[in-house]
């Protein structure tokens, strides 16, 4: 029914503007009154659950950040399904992120580009809300996500995620450090050793006890993961998210001149499918069994769950698939895995 609707309806709206519709419903959808409903009918029926970062989660399966930049969706999204939810990208400094369009569908791939570009209301507008989350019983683990502002120059990066890490840190279940969004001038930048030890050694200080993740690029080399992947251990740091979306336009079945007229930005969806899970192989054998590993990037079904779980995976993510197989989608997850932990 679903993708009847969004083949005749949200595949002919902007982009944005149906994520934006979308989106008013599920934050709506505890107010409501029948959230707690919704979350019995979504939840894993079988015990999923994972114990890390010293926390639990109800499902291995969670909703990337990019979905809910602001934190105001959360208790929904955990309604439907979503065993944990990562927040942001958040910023020190607000911004409206980069000029409109800037989200297209490749739907012929089920797949985005987007050149978003960060669009948040800043890291101190979104402490009183994420204190709210914290405080609400039965609310999935709570991630947030953190990256340059676009003002600052490189250079000053680590001074600005620090003011970020500041406000919101002891609001997170975990902290993601973002370095590999392509969409802000200058931030794949970070990914390189020089800087990237400098910037995740301060902000970990500055974490205190929150669990620290940093979040890399499907389009490093295998050599330049592995090296972050044992920067990481070193640091003792808690885990790494792999992986953020591509700047590759390769293999794509979408029309050449559809691609082209959509431009610049990070490609997402099912395109990335076999490059994450190869970095997610990379990363497993350069890292301490118990060191968190999520994995992103391709994941649609529940059997792409279970192989990122099989490949070393702690947790797994997903967005695009949200896009094109709607709002049960979790729960067609958690179906899923049901169904395979019984098989």
């Amino acid at each position: 029914m679903y993708r009847l609707f969004f083949s005749l309806v949200l595949s002919k709206l902007d982009p944005e503007r149906a994520h934006h519709l979308a989106f008013t419903v599920i934050r709506a959808l505890p107010t409501l009154g029948f959230g707690r409903l919704v979350h019995r009918f979504t939840r894993p029926r079988t015990d999923q659950s994972v114990e890390t970062l010293g926390l639990r989660f109800e499902s291995p399966f969670g909703v990337a950040a990019g979905f809910d930049k602001d934190g105001e969706a959360v208790i929904g999204l955990g309604q439907l399904g979503f065993g944990h939810v990562e927040v942001g990208t958040l910023t020190a400094v607000p911004q409206p992120g980069n000029p409109t369009p800037r989200l297209f569908r490749l739907i012929a791939d089920r797949a985005v580009i987007n050149r978003m570009g960060f669009n948040n209301g800043g890291a101190a507008a979104a402490t009183g809300r994420l204190e709210r989350v914290r405080s609400i019983a039965g609310r999935p683990v709570l991630g947030i996500n953190i990256g340059k502002s676009r003002v600052v120059d490189v250079e000053n990066a680590t001074a600005d995620y620090l003011v970020s890490t500041r406000a919101l840190a002891p609001l997170a279940d975990y902290l993601v450090v973002n370095v590999s969004s392509p969409n802000t001038p200058g931030l794949r930048g970070l990914q390189e050793l020089d800087r990237l030890a400098p910037l995740l050694g301060s902000v970990k200080t500055a974490a205190g006890t929150t669990p620290l993740l940093v979040k890399i690029a499907p389009d490093l080399s295998d050599e330049e993961v592995t090296r972050i992947a044992e920067l990481v251990v070193d640091l003792g740091l808690d885990g790494i998210i792999a992986t953020n979306t591509t700047l590759s336009r390769a293999n794509l079945t979408t029309d050449a001149a559809i691609v082209e007229a959509a431009g610049a930005g990070g490609l997402s969806g099912a395109p990335l499918h076999a490059r994450s899970l190869a970095v997610l192989r990379l990363i497993r054998a350069s890292v301490p069994a118990d060191l968190c590993v999520i994995s992103v990037g391709g994941v649609e079904t529940a059997e792409h769950v279970a192989e990122r779980l099989a490949a070393g995976a702690t947790l797994v993510q997903g967005y695009t698939a949200f896009l094109y197989r709607g709002p049960l989608w979790a729960r067609e997850i958690n179906r899923g895995l049901d169904r395979l932990s019984r098989d």
